[in-house]
Order: C-alpha cells, then structure tokens, then sequence
C-alpha cells in the first residue's frame, strides 16, 4: 500500500457539523422521552390519581354494608307470620378477582350449584367493583367452613353473617306475603341510589306492595383490613333503620282453616269484613313455599316451580277469572228488581226445559221447579226463571247492574297483579270481536255463563255490597285501614227480597243447605259454571277432570248482622252445594266457635 492510494482526510468543519447534527438528534430524544414521562406521571398522579386512591385505599380499608333488619309482619291478633334468622351469605370481591372461571368453578363445586347460575347472579349484581357482591344466600355451615379453609387460595371469597326472611307458614300465606328476590341492574337504575348491588327486594305480594315500608334504611361501617381481608378495627359506623312493622287484617287462624280444607285442590277462600272490607283469609290453592325463594332458586328449581301443574305461582283470587255460575244470579234478581222488570211476586213456570231463539234451553233440575217467584227462584237456583228475567232485561241492563255491583273492574286490593275480568255488552261484543251481540248470548249471561268472567276476589266484594245494605267496599290487607265505601244507591226494599232468599238458600232446604249451621244464620248462593258446554242433563263428576264444572259458594253471616263474608271457588269442583259449600261451613264454624250439626 503506497501513501498516494488512502482517502484525504475530511476537513474539520465537516466532522464539527455531523457531530453537532447527531447530537442534537440525541437532545431531542432524551427531550421526547423526558415529555413522555412527565405526561404519564401526570397522568397517573392527577387524571387517575382518584383510581390509584381507591386502588390503595382499597387494600387497608373496606366499606361493609350494615343490613337493615327487615320488618316483622304479624295476623291481626299479633302472630308472627314473617320474621328474620341469622344467615351467612357468601360475598365476592371482583377488586381481588383473579381467574373468573377458576374462582366460579371453586364456588359451584362448594354450593353444589351450576356454574352458570352463578356467572348469572355475578352479572346481573352491578355495582362498583370495588363493592362486594352478593353471590349466594344462606350457607351451611359445612360449606362455611370449606370458604373458610380456602381463604389463602381464594381471598376473593368472604362470609358474612346475614339475615334471612323466614316465612313461618310457607304456602299457606304465601300469595299474600309474596318473597324477596334479589336487586337487578334494572332495580338498581330505578332506584337512583336507594338501592345497592346484592339488597333483596319484594317480589310478590305484601312484599312487593310495601318494600318500602319494609326495607329500611340500611347503615354502613368502614373497617380496616389485613392483606387476607379480615377486619382488623372499625374506623366508621352508621347504624341501620330498622323496617316498619307490619300487623295485617288477616286472621291466620282462618287462613289456615281455609288451606286444610281446599289442601290437594285448585281453588280460592277469600273472607272478609263487609263493614270494612278487612280481608281475614285470602287463600290460592295449590301453593308454594316462599322460603324457597329466601334460600335462592337455582334455574332448575325455578324451571320446576313455573311448569308445576295447576300454576302455584298464580294468585287464583284476583288473577284468575271464571264464569260466576249461578251466583250471579243475584245481580241479575237485583237488576230487575230495580227496572221494574220483575216483581217479588213475579212467576215462572218452570218445566225443566225451555226454547230460545230456535235452540231449546234446560234447567239444572230435569223435572223442573213447577211455577217460581223470584224468593223460589234465587232458593233453589231455577235457570229457567232467570232466562226470562235476563232475556227480558237485556244485556245491557245486565252489564250495568254487574258494573255497579264491582264485577268488570279491579277492586283496588293492595296486591298487585289483580285483573277487571269481563261484563260483557252490546258495546263491547262491537268493539273485541267486531259483531253484534245476539240475544241468544243473554240467556246464557243470565245465569252466569257465556264471556262474563270474574275473579273470587271481586265475588266477594258484590256479595259485601248485598250483606252491608248496598256499598262497595275496597279490599284491604292492612289492619286499621280506614275503609273505603262506595254507596250503589239502590232500593232498600229490593235488597231486603234478596236478602230474604238467600237466607233460604241456606236455612230452608235451598241450595245451599249444605252451609248450615245450628245456631247461627247464614246467607248465600251457590253456583255451578260449566268448563265445557253441555246439551243433556250429566253428572259433571262422570266426565273428564278437565272437563267437570267449577263449584262457586258466596255468602255472609251473621245473616242479619253480617260480620263476615266467605266465597270458596273449587276448579272442577263440581256442584257448588256439594264442594264449595261445605268448605264455606268450616270458615263461619272456626270464626264463630260454633259446632257442626249433625246430619247435615
């Protein structure tokens, strides 16, 4: 290599500008990475600053709901019906959740219960993370312990001594009691606050009506925690508002009267006060057990209790309409009585068996009652002579008197969930099915039968109008409500035939003898509404279940001075003298005190 082949060196000026450019390449990116720090600290310490509290916070002090004792709910004489028991309740931090899947799997193998059903209740919890959530309800202690023992592997679990609805009579207060259920996200936006993820709520029932009343106020306590998350010390505490106490009308002695009676059958007992509208017993059979729901239903329970047969959820006394049968019948003797359409004296000639509009029409009787006057007629529940009366007043006529009586309409009872059933009219035959009403359909309306459906509820608010001289009363569940009375103005004299026959009905071979009782006078009427229409005279008892006839007993008594109404309703009953009305008796004889003649 010859000195002439190297390259000639470059001059100092160059070199000092490349080094100049390559260093301030470097100033602005130590500048770049300074900036960037300085934002993300700012970030962290100021925009987050309040998360990063909480983060830390969160690790020493815990913020534990004080659960407000729920009210107490006693019968009128002061007998718990509903109270509340120690509980453990199982709680999950999702500030401290790790593995979702991993810590729901642990949980369902503890509680025996489907992993779903618990991804569902930490779903629908809502709420802050940093709030506990409510996932499962009223441990034993074999599954406490096991929490317990998991505690190092599993700090997202704790246990916390609770309270648990108890409902000392199970079904048979249970469609006026109702359940809790626990809060949903859609609860919690409605509420705007007075409600917190994990607080159970009515669901059903006098626990729906009054949550309010019932819940409380809850309180509050901040503790310290160890890094396990058990309490250390308290640094705060606001004590809970105990719930109001509740004392209803009802008499849990006849509620429970009214439930062994009806027992296996599908049917409804409402007794209440016709001075006040203070319902005593308001019982829907089948039933269900409401604890059920205070110790948490999985989705195959629930699937079970919605597909039992005859629907025990279903509250029968004011959700479920039926065709009245012949109960009715004393609307139709009041309408005609106050239209002039009929006399006390008026009669009939009753064969057994009559024709209408072409098509021949019977009476329950197949030898007929001979000649009835209206006091005959309403006594032994003669059909022909109410396809007369009905047939002359009209529809109409019918509608409005059934109106004024509280058929048609809800009775404004404190339970939710009640249905107006249907009075049927010219007008409405025009409006729902778009035709007009024939007169062929009001002989059948006359007895109770065709598209009139009422509930058992309002059964008994007609029959209180009848029983109290002629006002409406509303329904209550609550003792020392001031009640609520609606005059129907109609003629006292009218009321008084009435009142005449239904005494008959019971205490002078009526119908409705089968209610008798030795010392005390009763009055009422029985009804037997066909499920199925039937063209000859049949034992309903030799047909299909399904099939058979709905047995209505509506009454009052003390006939003269009225302290109590009984409706009983048995779906596929039958003849209401034979299974409703014996029922009935039980009722008076448990509120009365009084024995049972014999032979009847």
């Amino acid at each position: 290599m010859t000195l002439g082949s190297l390259a000639p060196p470059k001059r100092s000026g160059e070199f000092r500008e490349v080094l100049v450019a390559r260093l301030k390449a470097a100033g602005a990116l130590c500048a770049t990475a300074y900036a960037i720090v300085v934002v993300g600290y700012w970030y962290h310490q100021v925009v987050r600053a309040e998360h990063y509290r909480q983060l830390a916070e969160n690790n020493r002090l815990r913020e534990r709901e004080i659960q407000a004792p729920r009210g107490l709910v006693e019968d009128r004489r002061g007998r718990l019906l509903v109270e509340n028991v120690p509980s453990y309740s199982l709680l999950i931090d999702r500030n401290q959740l790790r593995d979702r899947g991993a810590s729901l799997a642990f949980a369902a193998s503890v509680l025996g219960r489907p992993r779903a059903d618990l991804e569902v209740r930490l779903a629908s919890a809502g709420g802050s993370r940093f709030e506990p959530a409510v996932l499962m309800e009223d441990l034993d202690l074999e599954q406490v312990a096991r929490f317990e023992a998991a505690a190092w592997e599993h700090p997202e679990f704790s246990v916390e001594v609770t309270q648990r609805r108890l409902y000392r009579h199970g079904a048979q207060t249970a469609h006026v009691l109702g359940y809790l259920g626990q809060v949903t996200q859609a609860d919690l936006e409605r509420a705007a606050g007075a409600l917190r993820s994990g607080d159970l709520v009515g669901r059903n029932g006098l626990e729906e009506q009054y949550d309010q009343r019932l819940r409380g106020r809850d309180g509050s306590q901040v503790v310290v925690v160890d890094s396990r998350g058990r309490r250390i010390e308290q640094v705060r505490r606001v004590g809970a508002l105990p719930g109001q106490r509740l004392r209803l009308s009802l008499d849990l002695e006849l509620q429970q009267v009214a439930a062994e009676e009806l027992a296996d059958r599908a049917g409804v007992v409402v007794a209440l006060d016709p001075r006040s509208g203070a319902v005593r017993a308001l019982l829907s059979s089948p039933s269900f057990d409401p604890n059920r729901f205070a110790r948490g239903l999985d989705s195959r329970e629930w699937q079970e209790l919605v597909e039992a047969p005859h629907d025990p959820l279903q509250n029968r006394a004011i959700y479920n309409a039926y065709s009245p049968g012949s109960v009715f019948k004393i609307v139709v003797a009041m309408a005609a009585l106050e239209r002039g359409v009929a006399t006390p004296d008026t009669s009939v000639w009753c064969a057994g068996q009559k024709r209408y509009w072409e098509r021949p029409r019977r009476c329950w009787k197949r030898v007929g009652h001979g000649r009835v006057d209206l006091h005959e007629a309403l006594q032994f529940s003669c059909d022909i002579y109410f396809y007369e009366i009905g047939q002359a007043l009209g529809v109409d006529a019918i509608a409005e008197w059934a109106r004024r009586f509280g058929l048609g309409q809800t009775s404004g009872i404190d339970l939710s969930g009640e249905r107006a059933g249907l009075v049927p009219s010219s007008e409405w035959s025009q409006r729902a099915r778009r035709s007009p009403w024939y007169p062929g359909e009001t002989i059948s309306v006359s007895i109770g039968q065709g598209p009139l459906l009422v509930t058992p509820l309002q059964v008994a608010v007609m029959m209180a109008a009848v029983a109290n001289g002629g006002y409406l009363v509303t329904p209550h569940l609550i003792e020392h409500t001031e009640p609520e009375l609606r005059p129907i103005e109609l003629d006292r004299g009218h009321l008084r035939v009435v009142h005449e026959a239904l005494k008959a009905v019971v205490n002078d071979r009526g119908s409705g003898q089968n209610a008798a009782l030795p010392t005390i006078e009763l009055a009422g009427k029985t009804g037997t509404a066909q499920v199925i229409e039937q063209r000859t005279w049949t034992d309903s008892d030799t047909l299909p279940f399904e099939h058979r006839d709905h047995a209505w007993f509506a009454s009052y008594g003390p006939a003269d001075e009225p302290e109590l109404v009984v409706v009983v309703f048995v779906e596929h009953g039958g003849l209401g003298s034979r299974s409703a009305a014996p029922l009935a008796r039980k009722i008076y004889e448990r509120a009365f005190r009084v024995a049972r003649r014999q032979g009847v």
